[in-house]
């Protein structure tokens, strides 16, 4: 036998809807409100209003001064492709340099930008410790260039002799975003550190998954060349 429905009190959403003397009360109650509390509302309601101008002349400023940023900052991009570096560091005198772009645009996605080719400068310079200083004020939503910034700390690292930290940042490199293109030179270069370290099951690792992943990568005879050594190395050992 099929139970029959019982239909419960409405709730004070439905009878607000459904009850048009309940609607007009709440109304009269929320103008009382109102008329009892004007200072308090409109307190409140410029307040709101404060905010969200602030946002958009905000917004509207830092686009601004991104542009800027971006436009300021083509010459030194120049200079870091033509390696002179100081001048992509420093400016030229008439034209900003990754430095100056950092201090006078900090709050812009452009010096965020060039913290990461900061960072590159000071590595190919053999500044290890700025280099990595600056590639960890840089962060990116691409998924290519924040793996590189990784790896670039991994070489820093790696030419202090901080194999661990370079393997830890390499590691980071290889696992961010995986590729065909970028993930194998990664697994490479932290197999190259583990295998300093005397990990060569770690190295192997590494090895592995490019002969197994990456079959179309430009690394992947290497990584087979070096897989075959381990094996024997650890078989042997």
């Amino acid at each position: 036998m099929a139970k029959s429905k019982i239909k419960g009190k409405p709730g004070k959403g439905e009878e607000l809807i459904e009850n048009p003397e309940v609607l007009a009360q709440q109304i009269s109650k929320t103008e009382e409100f109102i008329e009892k509390n004007k200072t308090l509302v409109f307190t409140v309601g410029g307040a709101i209003a404060a905010i969200v101008a602030v946002y958009f002349l905000y917004n509207y400023w830092n686009t601004n001064q991104n542009e800027t940023a971006q436009n300021e900052m083509f010459q030194a991009v120049y200079y870091f492709e033509a390696d002179s570096l100081d001048k992509a560091l420093n400016g030229d005198g008439n034209n900003y340099g990754f430095l100056d772009i950092i201090d006078e645009y900090s709050m812009t996605d452009a010096a965020n930008l060039a913290q990461y080719y900061t960072g590159a400068c000071y590595l190919k310079k053999g500044e290890y410790i700025s280099a990595i200083d600056h590639l960890n004020e840089f962060s990116s939503r691409d998924l290519l260039i924040q793996a590189r910034a990784y790896a670039l700390i991994g070489d820093a690292n790696m030419e202090m002799e901080n194999y661990e930290e370079a393997v830890s940042f390499y590691d980071k490199a290889a696992n961010y975003n995986t590729n065909e293109y970028t993930t194998p030179a990664y697994l490479i270069k932290a197999a190259v550190a583990y295998e300093i370290l005397e990990d060569y099951e770690a190295a192997l690792d590494c090895y592995n998954t490019i002969v197994e992943k990456y079959v179309k990568a430009s690394e992947y005879q290497t990584a087979r060349k070096h897989k075959a050594r381990l094996e024997g190395m650890i078989k042997a050992g």
